[in-house]
């Protein structure tokens, strides 16, 4: 009696086994954004998609080939040539999904793996044919244009095939290397043009300040003919006393000492009243070789001072 019992449980578990393989391998599960397509061994692909959860297939006979229907990115780098014949490196990033519609006819006529066939090949074509009409200096100044129509014409190539295109981007644009080095060339030619620019500018600025000092110098010396013409020589005795008390004054703060070398102007005239040399006092030191002397260095203002009062001196005397 317990041996029948036993067998009996034998036989049921065997037959709930066999139950549950048959059902496990009758059943299959689709993912969130995928999509799957139904391959029978007597009538092929089936034209029915199947949408997202559990579903029922026979075993053996019926096969469930899954597709990814997320957007994915994908990039793809191409080497093409420009309008002016130079070679041009482009990496052009895709975000491609399949159209769910289509899944049957993509799995038929290109197979699981549709995007390692469809998208270097129509990229590549695409990317030349859209290159081919633009300069290399253009295809920089004129990116976004470039890129909207080699997308406008991806999007279009890769619809044939059962291909939506999310997004079309150039991330990577570069050129060869005789282009790079003409770049520089011209760059180069450029900055020395607008250096000799400059300096040409600049000569002509300082031309024109020399004509215009000359100019000022011009009417300087005409004004002051007219005004010794005028005045005669109470202009020149005006200029010397003048002179003569700021140089004296000056001599006076600082202790400057003025050195007149024998036989020059100073050493002729220095003994008059007007002579900027002297001390506050009026008299002069005298060194044992002639030369005049006081007790410090001269200052640049006095120095200036005291050849002005030499020049209104010579001018007195060739009058």
């Amino acid at each position: 009696m317990a041996t029948k019992v036993f067998e009996s449980i034998g036989k049921f578990g065997l037959a709930l086994a066999v139950a549950g393989g048959v059902m496990n391998s009758a059943l299959y599960n689709v993912d969130a954004g995928h999509r799957a397509v139904i391959f029978d061994r007597f009538h092929g692909v089936q034209d029915i998609v199947v949408e997202e959860g559990t579903h029922f297939l026979i075993p053996w006979v019926q096969k469930p080939i899954i597709f990814d229907c997320h957007s994915r990115p994908r990039n793809v780098p191409v080497i093409t040539g420009s309008k002016d014949l130079q070679n041009v490196s482009i990496t052009l990033r895709i975000f491609f999904q399949p159209a769910a519609s289509q899944l049957p006819r993509i799995f038929t006529s290109i197979g699981e793996d549709y995007d390692e066939r469809v998208l270097p090949s129509i990229t590549t074509e695409i990317l030349k044919s859209v290159v081919a009409h633009f300069d290399t200096g253009k295809l920089t100044i004129q990116r976004e244009l470039v890129s909207r129509q080699v997308s406008n014409d991806l999007t279009e190539g890769a619809a044939t095939f059962g291909l939506i295109l999310n997004d079309v981007s150039l991330t990577q644009l570069t050129f060869g290397k005789e282009f790079t080095e003409v770049v520089e060339a011209k760059q180069l030619a450029q900055q020395e043009a607008e250096k000799a620019r400059f300096v040409v500018e600049k000569a002509e600025q300082q031309k024109k300040a020399a004509i215009i000092s000359a100019e000022g110098d011009s009417k300087a010396a005409e004004l002051s003919a007219n005004s010794l013409a005028t005045a005669g020589d109470g202009l020149i005795e005006l200029r010397k006393l003048e002179a003569a008390e700021d140089i004296a004054y000056q001599l006076s703060r600082s202790r400057t000492s003025l050195t007149c070398q024998r036989g020059s102007p100073c050493s002729s005239s220095c003994p008059s009243e007007g002579c900027p040399a002297r001390t506050s006092s009026g008299h002069l030191g005298h060194s044992p070789d002639s030369e005049h002397h006081l007790s410090s260095t001269p200052t640049p203002e006095i120095t200036v001072k005291f050849h002005n009062w030499l020049k209104v001196k010579e001018i007195k005397r060739f009058r």
